[in-house]
């Protein structure tokens, strides 16, 4: 099996064109909702390839606003440890994407 990552520049450009403007409009609050918009939107673009060549496409099933527990628990150790969490914050993030992702 192999993984095969469909990504175009235009697409990434504008994902993070968008989450910028976020990120200033909110003050920063929305760089906490970052990494599960980021995480899907990478996860949703990948298919995996069986050996017969049949691509079958990855579904992320999380949204962001579905966590909100976790985000506000991830801010306060994040403002604890002046943003040291949030490093530890992104790579929770992508395992929770990763285990609630399916191969359609």
């Amino acid at each position: 099996m192999n993984i095969k990552a469909d990504l175009s520049i235009l697409d990434i450009i504008g994902h993070l064109i968008i989450w910028v403007v976020l990120s200033i409009v909110t003050i920063g609050i929305a760089l906490f909702f970052f990494p599960y918009s980021f995480s899907r939107f990478v996860i949703n673009r990948t298919s995996v390839v069986d050996a017969a060549g049949v691509e079958r496409k990855m579904v992320c099933d999380i949204n962001l606003f579905s966590n909100i527990g976790h985000i506000i628990l991830w801010m306060l150790i994040s403002l604890v440890t002046f943003g040291l969490g949030y490093i530890f914050y992104f790579y929770r993030v992508w395992n929770y994407a990763l285990n609630n992702s399916r191969v359609a």
